[in-house]
């Protein structure tokens, strides 16, 4: 079986909780506080760090790369699309996340930084991906994909980061209620995430 060591707020846990809860597959989870983080975790993971996954003789950890062995593992549904042409550019735009986004989540997280240049990169940075949601329902088209998984943890927590987006980006504000509204999405939020939203 399965075992995911996961911050009760941390976004990239959350991201490997909801491919677990879309995969609808036999899974542990096992809580970790951040603040007070176990002594084996440094031991499973280098960076000291949540998420890490563990599968018998398997110990990863990055977000990115447990999700896509579990939806290599268990291929229903496939989270990443089968055309190699398509999963490469998938991989480029969870690339692009990391960088263009999640670099902010993390300083926001961490509280580092410029909190206030942060949030501004992330607002500009969603704002930007609202053309694709006048056309289709997920980041990809029709289909709910591992970009979806990937970018669900920071729309949920925008105003958990006092992030306000533009009425210009009320289309990224309604796809993000269709990622809410999805029943493994519900089922991944912990106590603490749920607390986040009013």
């Amino acid at each position: 079986m399965m075992t995911l060591y996961s911050g009760t707020t941390c976004p990239f846990s959350h991201r490997c909780r909801i491919v677990l809860f879309e995969k609808g597959m036999d899974f542990q989870i096992n809580d970790v506080d951040i603040h007070n983080k176990p002594e084996d975790l440094a031991v499973m993971n280098p960076y000291n760090q949540v998420p890490v996954l563990v599968e018998r003789d398997l110990i990863l950890h990055e977000s990115n790369i447990i999700n896509e062995y579990i939806d290599e593992r268990f291929p229903h549904p496939q989270l990443m699309p089968a055309d190699p042409i398509m999963r490469a550019r998938a991989r480029l735009f969870l690339y692009r996340f990391e960088k263009e986004l999640f670099v902010h989540v993390e300083a926001l997280e961490k509280g580092e930084g410029d909190a206030e240049k942060s949030k501004a990169s992330i607002r500009d940075g969603l704002s930007l991906l609202a053309p694709i949601f006048t056309k289709q329902k997920f980041m990809l088209g029709e289909e709910f994909s591992m970009l979806d998984v990937a970018i669900a943890p920071l729309l949920w927590r925008l105003e958990h980061y006092g992030i306000e987006l533009p009425k210009s980006a009320a289309p990224v504000l309604k796809y993000a209620e269709r990622l809410f509204s999805r029943q493994a999405f519900i089922d991944s939020l912990t106590a603490s995430e749920k607390a986040m939203r009013k």
